[in-house]
């Protein structure tokens, strides 16, 4: 039998329950959603602005077939000595003035005539000369299918680098590669500064996971006297800033033996596998390690035929040295299914990206090579966000996204940014782990916002370079019979006779970067777009 206190207690406590799900229940419906809500030109909440006057041609955007709302934005970017790249910055005026109906199809002559003076936003000083990456060396494994399709994104980060790229190739259904289609791919290459060496495979009896392999001795036996580190890649492995990347490399000696890597972004593929480096994130090998796995190269060649080339090159690392993975978080397999958006949207600067190939929610590839146009007009500023008045985040290269009904707000203290918002597919568990599938990777992360209703998102469709700037286009369906909505910002470099326009970013406001080892090094290289577990010949 209870005694009267306890009784009283357990009473209390009940009550409290109840108040306390009255209150979460009240916070629900004060940032619900209105059923009615539509997202078209309200969510954009701009200023009237004055006519244009700027001449630019309409784009040739193939996805708009009738009327849409068309925004325009000028930007100038300027950049900042001793400046750091945020998360996120705050910024105090509107991103867009409000967007008009138009139909440049039916009326070519049509023009826009409400825009606005432009923006001035600050970044990081950056170099537009391409680095020297002659002490690294890239090796993949494929198809010649997929090797030419790969040419315009491998050019956007590794040409005119001084760095060798090694490939191994092989024809459909591991037939023969046909010798004049590799040669063809070798010199298009060599001519976009990529400095290529295309081979057929080093034993016509090796499976995919032994080609794979046999690039350590391929790049091992090819090594300049300073050559520091080899580096085993896919052909949608995507390096967005090479300065960046070199920096991480030169934090670790190359004297001594380094396995670096990124692992599954799910932790069923790494309890599967092991701790490796997953090779859609760059596997990096020290020289003096690939010394070590070349000495016992026969042996581990044998052993790599368990289906994946990565598995094989963990195997052998830990055969025959005691070295261990170096997790870098910022290279990025990408297991991750479903819409992605959370880590494109993060304003965490990658060191690699991957399964760009299959990147949208639907299974079409990200434009990659495009996305990426604007570092060449504001180094590493890809990927990096703003947030405009109206609850606005500029997601650079990826998205705009508006947030309508206080959704920022959802939380007491406001919807937490520097968190990854989780909206890929449910994950494979690992049973009676505590971890939740991302924890060792992603984290921290959030829920994912309701699309159309807590957040409309406008995604990157296009980039163009024009003379003096680049222009982006975003894209959003509009729902039923209602138009499209397409929202440009055209990026131009800074100069005097503009400055006077500029408005302030809000540096004290912004959130710290969570960019690991590429925080503090800001410069990025111009050049032109980026799979589960396997690394080899194909997606």
């Amino acid at each position: 039998m209870f005694s009267r206190s306890r009784l009283t207690a357990v009473l209390v406590f009940i009550v409290l329950i109840f108040i306390g799900l009255g209150i979460h229940l009240q916070q629900k419906k004060q940032w619900k959603p209105s059923s009615d809500w539509i997202p078209d030109i309200s969510t954009i909440t701009g200023d009237r602005g004055h006519e244009c006057a700027d001449g630019l041609a309409w784009p040739d955007l193939t996805i708009v077939g009738g009327p849409v709302r068309y925004a325009r934005q000028e930007i100038i970017v300027r950049s900042k000595e001793g400046l750091e790249r945020q998360s996120i910055t705050e910024i105090s005026t509107s991103l867009f003035p409000n967007p008009q109906k138009v139909d440049w199809l039916a009326d070519p002559e049509a023009q826009l005539t409400n825009c606005r003076d432009p923006i001035t936003l600050e970044v990081p000083t950056f170099s537009r000369e391409p680095v020297n990456a002659s002490h690294v060396i890239f090796g993949i494994s494929t198809t010649v299918d997929r090797l030419e399709d790969s040419i315009p994104y491998l050019e956007r980060w590794l040409a005119h680098t001084g760095a060798q790229l090694y490939v191994i190739a092989i024809g459909p259904e591991e037939s023969s590669p046909d010798s004049q289609r590799m040669e063809e791919a070798e010199s298009k290459m060599q001519d976009l500064g990529i400095e290529v060496t295309i081979a057929k495979p080093l034993n016509k009896k090796d499976v995919g996971s032994q080609r794979y392999f046999s690039l350590t001795r391929l790049m091992y036996s090819n090594r300049r006297e300073y050559t520091k580190w080899i580096t085993l890649i896919d052909d949608d492995t995507f390096f967005p800033s090479m300065p960046s990347l070199l920096a991480m490399l030169e934090e670790h000696d190359d004297s001594k033996e380094w396995y670096i890597g990124g692992l599954s972004e799910e932790w069923w593929s790494v309890a599967r596998y092991g701790l490796m480096g997953f090779g859609g994130a760059g596997v990096f090998l020290s020289i003096t390690l690939a010394e070590v796995m070349d000495a016992n190269y026969d042996d581990c060649r044998a052993r790599s035929d368990t289906g994946s080339g990565d598995v094989g090159i963990m195997e052998c690392v830990y055969k025959y040295s005691r070295t261990k993975l170096t997790h870098i978080p910022e290279l990025h397999q990408i297991d991750l299914g479903g819409d992605v958006s959370g880590i494109y949207e993060s304003g965490r600067l990658p060191l690699s990206l991957h399964h760009w190939k299959r990147g949208w929610w639907d299974g079409s590839a990200f434009p990659i090579a495009a996305m990426h146009l604007i570092s060449d007009i504001c180094g590493d500023c890809f990927l990096q966000r703003w947030r405009f008045k109206g609850d606005m985040i500029l997601s650079n290269g990826y998205s705009v996204a508006t947030y309508p009904h206080g959704a920022l707000n959802k939380f007491q203290k406001g919807l937490d940014l520097s968190k990854v918002e989780k909206t890929w597919a449910p994950m494979r568990t690992v049973e009676d782990s505590v971890n939740r599938g991302t924890d060792h990777d992603v984290g921290p992360d959030r829920p994912m916002l309701e699309l159309e209703k807590e957040k409309i998102q406008y995604r990157f469709l296009d980039s163009v370079k024009v003379d003096g700037g680049i222009r982006q286009f975003y894209h959003h369906y509009g729902p039923d019979d209602e138009p499209d909505t397409i929202l440009e910002l055209y990026w131009t470099e800074n100069k005097d006779e503009l400055g006077k326009s500029e408005v302030e970013s809000h540096a004290s406001t912004a959130v710290e970067a969570e960019d690991g080892p590429t925080e503090s090094h800001k410069s990025q290289t111009s050049g032109t777009e980026l799979h589960s577990h396997s690394n080899q010949d194909q997606d």
